[in-house]
């Protein structure tokens, strides 16, 4: 009788395996449908940085709720108040048993709980483990920032892969962490999307620590930043602002570039970087450009930025990108990968490292999920979107004739100063575009379009995302120019 029932069980057991299985791969497709359908509305760039990183999770099947997570709680609380009505409805239409979507960070991303922390955000004495895997801000309590944005305990020095195009950037960045005070100072790391800085920039709180346990570090972006810096001026609490960021022995800030405008927090980032210095604690800084090309950042702020070592990352040439690959593979074992799969994707996915593991991982998901095997005709087939992304680069040149062409007005209405309805739109709508299809910063879209200034473009951007909610016949015509601009 109970090895009858011990028989039900097992049955019963892998019944039940196999249902969630099924219903993994079901979701895995209406998501990749769901996706693709974001990417053509929002562009490459946003779906790239906001919702390609999403995870689909489990359905409630009692509430109807779609567990949704992202990397960090910063994206995920940016994705929700950006996206969640979009993603909702998606899901709703392609699943009639989700009600709500639930949007937030994957319960085994961030360890921030096994980091004890005393008021004052430093590591107890008798802590012997040393092993740090995350700090955020929001563990220093009180004395702390608001941020949440902590280390990923993912991007390690022992996770990221040298060769000729960042061995500059990985020695010093080691440098810079380690015991002996370093030769330069601030660090700046320069590379282009998805080269490898920000990890550069985690590794080096990881390492940091290990070697100064006691230590207190802050990371976050220059974005970031700035919505401190103005929190705490409206909160009029300018002193606890100073006297918290000036406590740190390390600060790492990433994405350097998106510090324009806003003087006061420039200037109060230079007497920061100044205070620092002076104290002798350690700085790191990453960008997409060099400090004289950044826009709207005074010259003082620039010199500061330069003043220590700026190392440039290159592209991964194809020699690298294949390391890369082949040392992502070791966590899929036992399944196999054939050598010509590999040659092609590091020769095809050539804009960014990111994109380049992004796409392995999403061809050995699919495999995994539905039983194939890997082979170059699957990566042709599941690797459309970035392989064309790669394939051709878009141009607010070519963006710009497109939209004149769709509006049937002249070119010249792109860098006119009239101010007709039939010119100001289609105008805002190559800005649109521009944003979304490409790496451009705000003040050079500007300047494509008759030198105006970084604000203009910013409104632009801002009125046709809010015009493509309410009406049906923006969104149709950005729909189309979308199709137009990435066929």
């Amino acid at each position: 009788m109970d090895k009858t029932s011990d028989f039900v069980g097992a049955k019963r057991k892998v019944q039940e395996e196999s249902m969630e299985d099924l219903e993994a791969v079901n979701l895995a497709a209406d998501w990749a449908d769901i996706s693709q359908g974001l990417r053509k509305d929002l562009g490459h760039q946003l779906h790239s940085q906001w919702i390609k990183p999403i995870q689909v999770g489990g359905i409630d099947k009692a509430t109807g709720t779609l567990d949704l997570f992202l990397p960090t709680e910063f994206s995920a609380n940016w994705v929700n108040d950006r996206f969640a009505d979009r993603l909702s409805l998606a899901w709703k239409i392609a699943r009639s048993e989700v009600r709500t979507v639930r949007i937030g960070v994957h319960p085994g991303r961030r360890h921030v709980t096994d980091l004890r922390l005393h008021a004052d955000g430093r590591r107890p004495a008798n802590d012997a483990d040393h092993t740090l895997m995350a700090i955020s801000a929001d563990t220093l309590g009180d004395a702390g920032f608001t941020s949440s944005v902590g280390l990923d305990p993912l991007l390690t020095f022992a996770a990221f892969i040298t060769g000729e195009a960042n061995v500059l950037a990985f020695n010093a960045a080691q440098r810079m962490s380690a015991t002996e005070k370093p030769q330069f100072s601030p660090l700046y790391l320069k590379a282009a999307t998805g080269q490898g800085k920000t990890h550069l920039l985690h590794a080096i709180g990881h390492a940091f620590l290990q070697a100064h346990p006691r230590s207190r570090i802050f990371y976050c972006s220059a974005e970031r930043f700035m919505v401190e810096f103005v929190q705490a001026l409206k909160a009029n609490q300018m002193l606890e602002f100073k006297a918290r960021l000036r406590s740190f022995d390390l600060l790492l800030v990433d994405d350097i570039q998106f510090i324009i405008g806003k003087a006061s927090a420039q200037e109060e980032l230079l007497y920061t970087i100044d205070a620092l210095l002076a104290e002798g604690k350690r700085l790191v800084f990453a960008a997409d450009r060099a400090p004289q090309a950044l826009d709207g950042v005074e010259p003082r702020l620039l010199s500061r930025l330069s003043m220590g070592l700026v190392a440039d990352i290159q592209a991964a040439d194809i020699e690298l990108r294949k390391k890369i690959l082949h040392s992502k593979l070791t966590k899929f074992a036992p399944l196999q990968v054939p050598e010509d799969v590999l040659e092609f994707l590091a020769r095809t996915i050539t804009r960014n490292v990111r994109e380049l593991v992004g796409g392995l991982n999403k061809l050995i998901a699919y495999a995994q999920l539905t039983g194939q095997e890997v082979s170059l005709q699957l990566a042709e087939e599941q690797l459309t979107d970035i392989l064309s992304a790669n394939r051709r680069r878009i141009t607010i040149d070519e963006i710009q004739r497109t939209v004149c062409q769709f509006y049937r007005i002249d070119r010249s209405e792109m860098s006119s100063k009239r101010r007709a309805r039939a010119v100001v739109r289609p105008r805002q709508v190559a800005m649109y575009l521009s944003k979304v299809l490409t790496p451009r910063s705000y003040p050079e879209i500007g300047r494509k379009f008759g030198g105006r200034d970084h604000s203009t473009v910013i409104h632009a951007v801002r009125l046709i995302e809010d015009l493509r909610q309410r009406d049906a016949d923006m969104d149709g015509d950005v729909r189309s120019l979308l199709r137009q601009l990435e066929s």
